[in-house]
């Protein structure tokens, strides 16, 4: 698929006309909201990726093909930096989140080795009240070693979740991008 980068907004004022629908990435720093981009764009370097949580600062706006947008939050939780960045990108998340008519679809990232977290449950909850359509994907799949293991995690994740399957996703192996770009295109 050809890709690419459009702009990084800092403000909404910033953000790009809508044209198109617009799927966003949400989960904690560090979950792998930039590797799931990349995977699913199948562009090893196309969204920023690094070890170190909060990398991403801005909304990330990425064309994905016929109009399609994939749209890279900044991760909740962890993130070095002073107080008053925080609150600018929770600000700027939330205007985004409340105002973007073409979004049609959030992926909410979760670290299947950990499961919804408080910052996680919050974030449910606040996408629920806004009627916003949320798919659940439980990355970082392949950390979990054994059959076991994979079941418990996606057990765990499937309790706090009122309808529908967690999808598992791994950057490693590619397991789950398929299942995630027929959700996209099925929205």
């Amino acid at each position: 698929m050809r890709a690419q980068f459009l702009i990084s907004a800092a403000r909404p004022e910033q953000f790009p006309g809508e044209h198109g629908p617009e799927y966003a990435f949400l989960g904690r720093s560090n979950v792998g909201k930039s590797s799931l981009l990349n995977s699913l764009l199948d562009a090893r370097t196309l969204a920023r990726t690094s070890a170190s949580p909060g990398c991403t600062r801005m909304i990330n706006f990425y064309e994905a093909g016929d109009g399609l947008r994939l749209v890279d939050l900044p991760g909740y939780g962890y993130a070095a930096g002073p107080v008053d960045d925080k609150r600018r990108w929770k600000s700027l998340i939330d205007a985004y989140l409340k105002k973007r008519a073409t979004l049609r679809l959030c992926l909410l990232l979760l670290d299947a080795r950990r499961g919804w977290m408080e910052k996680d449950l919050e974030l449910k909850r606040w996408l629920e009240f806004h009627r916003r359509r949320y798919l659940v994907i439980a990355t970082k799949f392949d950390k979990l070693r054994t059959g076991e293991e994979r079941r418990r995690g996606l057990s765990a994740i499937r309790e706090q979740m009122q309808e529908g399957e967690p999808v598992p996703f791994s950057a490693l192996t590619g397991q789950g991008v398929s299942e995630i770009w027929q959700a996209i295109r099925n929205t």
